[in-house]
């Protein structure tokens, strides 16, 4: 009976030896996949931020394009040009004498 014990032993030894690299290699890599996944979250808030100000961007240059449209359609109409020569340009149709008031 004393030799099945001390055969045991060594065998439990071993096991715990093993038991012990597989805990420490999965202590490891779980240390590894936190600092990757802690990594990548901050790399997706920053690119967050960017498609952020890049849609601001866009979202403005949308509004600038359509105003610039809206502009490009006024200078079509005679009317408007009309407007725009009398009261900004100063200019008078013939026949008209300006007025001007101080």
């Amino acid at each position: 009976m004393a030799t099945a014990a001390i055969n045991k032993t060594p065998g439990n030894a071993g096991t715990k030896r093993r038991f012990k690299l597989w805990m420490m290699f999965i202590v490891l890599f779980m240390g590894w996949a936190g600092y990757t996944i802690f990594g990548q979250m901050q790399q997706k808030t920053a690119t967050g931020v960017k498609l952020t100000t890049i849609q601001g961007q866009l979202d403005a240059s949308t509004k600038e394009t359509e105003a610039l449209k809206r502009q490009i359609e006024r200078l079509n109409d005679p009317e408007y040009i009309e407007q725009l020569a009398t009261k900004e340009q100063g200019m008078v149709k013939e026949g008209e004498q300006q007025i001007f008031s101080d």
